[in-house]
Order: C-alpha cells, then structure tokens, then sequence
C-alpha cells in the first residue's frame, strides 16, 4: 500500500467522492447502521488512497468489491454484538431525501432501505444478504454479482434465491407508495396522540399492529414489543403524555416513508416510524436510542444549515 498525502482536488479523490453515496448505501443496506457504514466507507477510502495511480482498471467495480468485502467481515461478528444488546434492536434511522443511500429511483430500491427490510435482513447469512443487496437494490447482474462476491454464478444464484425465500417467509411488507396519503395519516396519529384521543389512535391502527422499541435499554422505552391496537395506543398516549409540556415534532421523510421526530428543547428523543397498509398503521417502530440518533441528528442539521426543506 502506497503512503502519500491526501490531494483534495486529485483526480482518485474526485473520483472517490462520486461513489460516496453508492458506497454509503450498499454499506447502510448491508448492516443496517449508518455509523458502521461510514467507518467502512472512509477504511475503504484510506485503502483507495493506498493503491497505485493507475493499477485499478475499472475504479467504481473495485470500491464496490471492496465495500462489500469489509461489510461481510463485519456482518461476521454481528449475531454476538446483538446477543448481549438489551432490548429490542432495530436499524439506525437515515433521512431519504438527502441522497445519502444512493440509488432510490425504484420501488425495490426504496423498499430495501426501509426500516422493515433492513430488520428481516438480520434473518439472513452474510453472503445471502450480501447477494440479494447487490442484485435488488443496485441492479448488478448475477455474472457482476459474482465477480463482486469472488462465487461461481450458479452458487450466487442460489444464495439470491434463497434469500428471496426467506424474506417472501417472513412476510416483508410492500411499501403502500402514497407518500403523501401517509403523511396525512401520520400527522393526524399524531394529533390524536398528542391530545390522549385514545379511540382515535385505535381507529388508526390495525388490530394486529405491533410497536417495537429500540432505547439500548433507556429507562422508559419498552424492551418488548406491544402487541394489539387498544394496547399499543395506550403506550402511545403515555409516552407522548410524559413529554406533554415540552414536547414538540417534526414530520421527516426517514427510510423512504413519513416519519414523526420527538424534541424536547434542541434533544431529539425519538424518531417514530409506521408501516401503513390500506390506510391503517401496521406496525410502528421508535428509535429512541441516543448513539442511533446521532447520524440523523447531523443529517438534519445539515439540511437546516443548507436551507434544503427536510420536513415539517
């Protein structure tokens, strides 16, 4: 590996920078934490900056190939690091609208963003999730997938659809694609939230909904799910009611979907995210853990400073 001083302006920074975001989001995608992918991103920069000017024959193939490599190591020690997690665990929310997880033109690449996908992912092998991400979210073909994973094509193929199969199991939920019939929805749960309307918040939910919170063990935060309508509303209807005075919120795109973000002061406390279906809220997720709001927390900062319109 060559040791040289880092050239803003050179043409392999240049080049570094514009798959940034495709490398951010493969990483995200594959381990469902956005500070996890940002340390693999800058390893796999500090490993660019160490090739030779000119040996990396097709640069974009390399960084890829490398990425997903450092995410295989990673997933690698991963079931352990959630063995000894207290509470529920759940992904690290990203905010969508800023273009930080890379392509989302499509349906399928949204839908492997979304908190719900990236939490059945957990269900997979590393070379099952390593496979379907990199044929679903990024479109490569089995031949470049197995190029990418250093497999036979064959042997990629059957990882792909095994992967399919588990996911198609576990019932991954479709995205409902009315972004904005969602937002209605979201911020009238919260209206009827905020105001103990507890017949209001159970009309708004499925009968079946569960809510799943992840506080790494914050006192407050439930370490089980809640299960049911009447029950889940209620759990709303207190936490909300314990911040009553000082409470505010904001209604941000997260994970491709509408999202409500909790502030006490300048604190954010928690970030709520539905799954809707048919016009009712399916299942609810809360990150309410500190060290997961903090790459979002910059995420909006960012925006705020830029003047980009990130929410309400």
């Amino acid at each position: 590996m060559v040791n040289r001083p880092v050239e803003p302006g050179s043409a392999p920074v240049a080049e570094f920078e514009r798959q940034r975001p495709r490398l951010f989001g493969l990483a995200y995608r594959m381990l469902g934490s956005a500070v996890d992918a940002e340390d693999v991103v800058q390893d796999v920069f500090l490993r660019w900056h160490g090739t030779e000017p000119g040996s990396v024959e097709v640069p974009a193939a390399w960084l890829v190939k490398v990425t997903t490599n450092l995410c295989l190591n990673r997933l690698g020690s991963a079931p352990v690091r959630r063995e000894r997690y207290v509470g529920s665990w759940l992904p690290e929310p990203v905010l969508t609208p800023d273009s930080a997880l890379g392509p989302m033109e499509t349906a399928e690449q949204r839908e492997t963003v979304s908190l719900a996908f990236l939490v059945l992912a957990e269900r997979l092998a590393p070379g099952e999730r390593a496979v379907f991400v990199l044929r679903e979210a990024f479109g490569y073909s089995h031949r470049e997938v197995a190029e990418l994973v250093e497999l036979s094509e064959s042997n990629c193929r059957q990882l792909h659809s095994r992967a399919r199969k588990r996911l198609s199991a576990a019932r991954l939920p479709r995205s409902a694609g009315d972004v904005a019939g969602n937002r209605v929805l979201v911020e009238r749960f919260l209206d009827a939230a905020r105001g103990g309307d507890l017949a209001g918040l159970e009309r708004m939910l499925a009968e079946d909904v569960t809510s799943v919170a992840d506080g790494g063990g914050a006192p407050g935060v439930a370490r089980l799910p809640v299960r049911g309508a009447a029950k889940v509303a209620r759990y709303l209807a207190t936490v909300t009611s314990r911040y009553a005075e000082s409470l505010t919120v904001s209604v941000h795109e997260v994970n491709g979907t509408p999202a409500v973000f909790g502030w006490s002061a300048s604190t954010l406390l928690g970030v709520f995210v539905p799954e809707i279906a048919d016009g009712r809220i399916t299942g609810i997720r809360i990150v309410a853990n500190p060290g997961k709001l903090r790459f979002i927390g910059a995420q909006l900062a960012r925006l705020s400073r830029s003047g980009e319109p990130s929410g309400s």
